[in-house]
């Protein structure tokens, strides 16, 4: 985004001043925010600061579940810092509570998260599965479903348990 700020002048309607100060649909805006407060005394309206619009929040179904219910909760913020799962971050605040918080803010958009099975090296039909959120331990396929939750991991989820360096072999959630 750019650092300078633009400045236009509206008037009650919703119309905006033109560089003649007629207003209108057509705004005209500058970087010299004393000259529209000079003209919008002069002619009448407000200034309004222009400013870029940010770009939406990408979250995943269940994220967009939280947001939905967050909209229509009494206390949104509280909402989402009760639903949010992910590593707490600085001073105890959750990053995806703080990115969760933005989407609610600014917008976002939903896609689907790649999971993926991950194997245990050196072994034929072992892979990882995670116990909690600080724990993950290995079973081979005949002890742990691989369509289960608890055996499919996202790219942050391997980052986390660091499974970044073994074998990961993408996998298709039906249930969402």
């Amino acid at each position: 985004m750019s650092e300078e700020k633009l400045y236009a002048v509206k008037n009650d309607e919703g119309e905006w001043a033109d560089p003649g100060y007629t207003f209108g649909p057509g705004a005209w805006a500058t970087s010299n925010k004393a000259e529209r407060e000079a003209g919008a005394h002069a002619y009448g309206g407000h200034v309004v600061e222009l400013i870029e619009k940010p770009n939406p929040e990408v979250v995943s179904k269940e994220e967009a579940k939280i947001l939905d219910s967050a909209k229509t909760a009494s206390y949104p913020a509280n909402y989402i810092s009760m639903h949010a799962h992910s590593d707490p971050g600085a001073n105890g605040t959750s990053y995806d509570e703080l990115r969760l918080m933005r989407a609610l803010v600014n917008g976002y958009t939903v896609t689907e998260v790649k999971k993926y099975n991950v194997k245990v090296p050196h072994t034929d039909d072992s892979y990882f599965y995670k116990i909690d959120h600080e724990t993950c331990n290995a079973a081979d396929s005949f002890h742990i479903d691989l369509d289960r939750p608890e055996a499919k991991f996202t790219k942050l989820e391997i980052d986390h348990y660091h499974l970044q360096d073994y074998k990961k072999e993408e996998v298709t959630d039906d249930e969402q």
